[in-house]
This record gives C-alpha cells, sequence and structure tokens, in this order.
C-alpha cells in the first residue's frame, strides 16, 4: 500500500483535524447552549428575587401599626410620606408608595404626586398580594403591592414597592459577563484538550488515515491467513496481539486468543520460553506432542517504541523425520563400507595364504571368518525376534565398532513377539545407542555400550555405555528439547533424540529413567499394546 503523502493531503482531510474540528464544534455548541440556558435561568431568578426582595418591603411597610393608624385616620399630621422616606433610606427600594383603597397616594418620591390618584386600579382589594414588573410613573419596575388592613380586617388601602429595571439589568449584564468569562474558559480548556487527543491519535495511529488503516486491517488479514507459517503477535506484556489458522493447529489452541497471555494458552516448558522470550535464539527448535516446530522470535519496533514481537513457526516433523531417515541410511552406508573393508582386508589375507601354498590355512581362516559373521547375525535373529530391530542392531554394532567402541546385545536378551509399535520402538533404541557412541568420543579405551531386551512384561530396554554418563544435576535436563552439550552436525538438530525419545515413552504411557554417571545408563519400559498384539493376530505374525 502506498501512503498518500502528507504535503498532498487536505489540511482538513486528516483525522486529527477532523476529531479537532468536530471536538470544538460540539463544545462551542454545548457551551454556546449551556451559557444561554444559564443566562435565561439566572435572569428569570434574578428577577424573582427582585420582586421578593419588594415584596417583603411592601409585606412589612403594610403591617406597620404607624402606617395602619396614619391611613385610617386620613393622615392629619401627613407621618406617612415621612415614614416611606425612612423606610427608602433604610431598604434602599427606589420607591415606596402609600395609597387608600380608592388610589389617593400618602406618599411618593415625587411630592407634588402626593394626594393624586393613582393611574392603575388598587389591585389588592382581593386581600392578597401582587408582584410583578410595573411600567408605572417612574419607569418599568419590579414592583410588589401588599393590602393595608383596618382594624375590622377589611383593606383600608395598599403598599406599593418598586426598583426600578435598570438595577436589575446591571446584575443581570454582571452575570452574563461572568457566564461568557467561564464559557470562554472552558472553551479554551477544550480546545487543549481536543488539541491533545488529537495528537496522541495520531500518535497512536502512526499518522495514519481511516482508509490506510482499513487496507492495513485488509493486507494484515490476507497475509496472516494466507502463508502456511504460524504466525503469533505479541505486545510487550506477553499478551496475544495476532494469531492465524496455522499457529493456533499448531499450538493446539482453540477459543478466543486475543488479549491473552501466552501462559494462559501455552503449558509450561521449552516452548512457552521461546514465545515469551525467556529463551532466544534463531531457529530454536521444541517438541510438541505430535510436531516438531522450528521457532524464531523477532522483536518489533515502530518509531523507535517498542510495541512487542513477532513469533514464526515453521513444522519441520517431516522433514526432520526424513532428515534422520536420511542420515539413518547414512550409517547403514557407512556400515557396509566398514564392511566392505574388513572383508577386503580378509581377502588379501587369503589371497596371501593362497600365493604362498598355505592352502589349509587359507581354509581355516575362511571357515573362521564364516563361523563368526554367521553366529552375531544367528545370534540376534534367535534372541530379537523383530527383523527390523535385528537389523538395526547389525548395523549400529558395525558403525560402532569403526569408531573404535565395542557394541553388545547382552546374552540375556529376548525380544520375541513385543506388542509394540515397531517404529517407535525403531526409534527409541536407534537414538539412545547413538547418544551412547556419541557419549564415548574422547574418551579412554576401551569404549563399551551394551543393550539389554526384556519382553515379560511389555518391552523393557536398558542402555549403558563407560562414559562419563549425566552429571547429577542434568539429569531433568537431558530430557528437554533443544538441550544438548554436543557440537551441531551439519543439517541436523542437536538436542532432539532424548527428548523425543521421552514424548514417544510419554505417549505410550510408559516410563524413562535416567541414571547419573559416572557412565551413561538409561532404562525405557513400554507398556505392551493391545492394539498392536491384535494385529499381529490378525495378519499371522508368530
Amino acid at each position: 500500500m502506498t501512503r498518500t503523502p502528507l504535503a498532498k493531503r487536505s489540511r482538513f482531510s486528516t483525522l486529527t483535524t477532523q476529531i479537532l474540528l468536530a471536538s470544538l464544534s460540539l463544545l462551542f455548541l454545548t457551551v454556546v447552549l449551556g451559557g444561554v440556558l444559564f443566562t435565561m435561568i439566572s435572569n428569570q431568578t434574578l428577577d424573582q428575587q427582585y420582586q421578593l426582595r419588594a415584596l417583603g418591603i411592601a409585606t412589612t411597610t403594610a403591617q406597620m401599626p404607624e402606617i395602619r393608624s396614619a391611613l385610617a385616620a386620613g393622615d392629619p399630621q401627613k407621618v406617612i410620606a415621612g415614614l416611606a422616606q425612612q423606610i427608602t433610606s433604610a431598604a434602599q427600594p427606589d420607591y415606596v408608595v402609600v395609597s387608600d383603597r380608592n388610589g389617593v397616594r400618602f406618599s411618593h418620591p415625587d411630592p407634588t404626586l402626593i394626594g393624586r390618584r393613582l393611574e392603575e386600579p388598587v389591585a389588592v382589594l382581593d386581600g392578597q398580594t401582587h408582584v410583578g414588573f410595573d411600567p408605572g410613573s417612574l419607569g418599568t419596575s419590579a414592583n410588589a403591592k401588599a393590602p393595608i388592613f383596618g382594624s375590622d380586617g377589611s383593606v383600608i388601602g395598599q403598599v406599593s414597592v418598586g426598583i426600578e429595571e435598570t438595577h436589575v439589568l446591571d446584575n443581570q449584564v454582571r452575570n452574563i459577563w461572568l457566564i461568557t468569562g467561564f464559557s470562554a474558559l472552558v472553551l479554551a480548556l477544550g480546545f487543549i484538550a481536543s488539541l491533545l487527543l488529537s495528537r496522541r491519535i495520531k500518535r497512536v495511529t502512526f499518522d495514519l488515515e481511516p482508509a490506510e488503516i482499513a487496507s492495513l486491517l485488509q493486507e494484515r488479514e490476507a497475509l496472516l491467513h494466507g502463508i502456511r507459517e504460524a504466525v503469533v503477535g505479541l505486545d510487550d506484556d506477553g499478551k496475544v496481539t495476532v494469531i492465524n489458522g496455522e499457529a493456533r493447529r499448531l499450538l493446539h489452541v482453540e477459543g478466543e486468543a486475543l488479549g491473552k497471555p501466552v501462559a494462559e494458552l501455552i503449558p509450561d516448558g521449552r516452548l512457552r520460553d521461546l514465545l515469551t522470550g525467556k529463551l532466544s535464539g534463531a531457529d530454536q527448535v521444541a517438541l510438541t506432542e505430535d510436531s516438531l516446530l522450528v521457532v524464531n522470535r523477532m522483536p518489533v519496533a515502530t518509531a523507535g517504541r517498542s510495541i512487542g514481537s513477532v513469533v514464526t513457526l515453521r513444522d519441520r516433523t517431516e522433514i526432520e523425520g526424513l532428515v534422520r531417515d536420511l542420515h539413518s541410511i547414512q550409517g547403514l552406508m557407512e556400515a557396509m563400507r566398514a564392511l566392505e573393508h574388513e572383508y577386503a582386508n580378509r581377502l588379501h589375507i587369503v589371497d596371501g595364504l593362497l600365493e604362498m601354498g598355505d592352502v589349509d590355512q587359507a581354509k581355516a581362516f575362511v571357515s573362521q571368518v564364516s563361523s563368526m559373521s554367521r553366529s552375531l547375525g544367528e545370534g540376534l535373529r534367535s534372541r530379537i525376534a523383530p527383523p527390523e530391530l535385528a537389523a538395526l542392531l547389525l548395523a549400529k554394532v558395525a558403525v560402532a565398532a569403526e569408531q573404535d567402541v565395542q557394541m553388545t546385545v547382552t546374552p540375556g536378551s529376548r525380544l520375541e513377539h513385543p506388542e509394540v509399535d515397531q517404529a517407535e520402538l525403531l526409534t527409541i533404541v536407534g537414538n539412545l545407542l547413538d547418544n551412547a557412541v556419541d557419549a564415548l568420543a574422547n574418551t579412554p579405551r576401551p569404549r563399551t555400550v551394551s543393550v539389554h531386551f526384556d519382553d515379560a512384561d511389555g518391552v523393557f530396554i536398558a542402555v549403558r555405555d563407560n562414559g562419563p554418563g549425566v552429571p547429577a544435576d542434568r539429569v531433568e535436563q537431558v530430557l528437554v528439547d533443544g538441550y544438548s552439550t554436543k557440537e551441531p552436525r551439519p543439517g541436523m538438530r542437536r538436542g532432539i533424540g532424548l527428548a523425543l525419545v521421552s514424548r514417544i515413552v510419554h505417549r505410550a504411557g510408559g516410563t524413562l529413567d535416567v541414571f547419573p554417571g559416572p557412565g551413561g545408563h538409561f532404562e525405557v519400559w513400554l507398556p505392551a499394546n493391545p492394539n498392536v498384539a491384535e494385529k499381529d493376530r490378525s495378519t499371522g505374525v508368530d
């Protein structure tokens, strides 16, 4: 995929710009609507507060005994205007107007209006208080009217108290400025937060646009599920971020795996250590119950930041089996070459004896050689019934002899009808004998290897050598796949033989015992397999 250069992108087409603009637009709309609504509620509340304040002054004035008695008597002493002036000075309303039930004023800020009637009818004749905004003679004001009751309980007048609208508007403007300043502060903080969010998204997405992200996702899915190799992606915490079908098959992972740690998906062992990076190295070998895997783990970093690792696994079970079969064939060829060399020497001896005319000695030598070869093969066949195993033992004896190692099958060995899988038996014996011969390299003479068989109860195999053996602190480690103290041979992986034997024995329900040195000592017991016995009987094997 070819990404669009940043210089050619529209300024408003990038994901971060769109997120920033969308966040700011939503925030601006929210703040403006909230500010308008709060202003309306604040203004309404302020109007009510001024009206209640005027009502409190009017009610208190109407309940004053001096006002009531003076109004009832017609205010001959002109005390109501003075009292109203005192109340105005103390409570700070714009006016306090006292009038009788006929609307004749007894007090007013404008003395010329005292004694004149009100322009509007008296509103408290119903005995209730009234609040609202009144145009009045002094201009629009927050007004409250309270009734003045006589001694008989009848309404004899009213008190009208007003606070001019200019005072109300001043407070409303002050509130509007406060709301505007607060809204501007919220917008500024929102802008900063949106900018930080957009930069965070830009950093997390590595400056990729939605179309590019979608294209990368499609390519990733096609790549992961279109290759034969198993791929597992892990983050820095060891959690699975990517896993394809082949990896699920090889690792036996079922169900949901994404987001889970490797420790929850893979049992403890070498394979888990390779996946998590506890063990490192290229082309590391790990054995499962049914596969031989080659594991490679590579750390992944983007823009200088570590984002985890990618693990690839290759199933080398069949290839490794073929390689080992090839080495077995090569071993047989080496054995044949060794025998050819030995027989050539013997033929030279016979030829020399005949050249010297010592015919009797030549006959005796040929008879001796023939008897020795025949006795070795016939001895194995008489005690080891499976022909494949007998042939394997003969080949191993010849190869060991060429390496100056004396390999023997104990005289008490018996293997008449082993009720175990023949291929597994050959793999176990071949690996144990190869390890024993390899362990004797660079050791002083004599070098001996012995193998013992017993089929009294299942199949028992014991292989011993007089080499250094397994150190007591390494008894458990030698069965771990990948562990080896020997240099690898070209085209052949070390650290698999004993691990493979251990897997086969475990799968068959048997036991593998490793004894510490000096001297190598391995014992294997395989239980009888009824399926193999039934197969032998059905094919007439005896």
